[in-house]
């Protein structure tokens, strides 16, 4: 199978926070975020796949960082930044933008693990990726420490 650039999974979503998305600090629900979050990675997951079933397996962690409030835009990135056999692991970044003032803050990122789903209902196997800039080898070079973290954390009892 041959491996894809990570640029290929790139995708950006955009969203306006609106008040049903808030709290009654007019602060944007977590919840809703996280949403978000697994919508752009799964589609990441899809593209770098090129699969229409992609299942998410785990969310590593997710750093809220700054909220969002009423008004806000939230801008979404996420791509796939390793791959396994039938895994993907990606990241996605959210940054709010304040439309009145222009201020951009980083308000959350986040590692999750996506799994290509075959037409049998079972995984199936998923190419490889390839960094290409300076940023994206980082992601890539880092990769198997936060793979190992997740195997040790899966084997912790609990």
């Amino acid at each position: 199978m041959e491996a894809r650039a990570m640029s290929e999974s790139r995708t950006i979503q955009t969203k306006l926070v609106l008040p049903p998305d808030t709290n009654h600090m007019e602060s944007i629900f977590g919840g809703k975020v996280l949403a978000y979050i697994d919508e752009v990675a799964g589609i990441s997951a899809m593209k770098h796949a090129r699969r229409h079933v992609v299942v998410t397996a785990s969310i590593d962690s997710v750093d809220f960082l700054s909220s969002a409030k009423v008004g806000d835009v939230l801008e979404l990135e996420a791509n796939v930044t390793s791959t396994g056999r039938t895994s993907m692991e990606v990241y996605v970044r959210v940054k709010s933008i304040n439309l009145e003032t222009a201020e951009e803050r980083l308000t959350t990122e986040s590692f999750l693990t996506l799994v290509a789903i075959g037409d049998n209902g079972k995984p199936t196997a998923v190419p490889p990726v390839y960094p290409e800039t300076d940023g994206e080898k980082l992601f890539f070079e880092s990769a198997p420490a936060r793979r190992e973290y997740r195997k040790n954390r899966v084997k912790t009892p609990r």
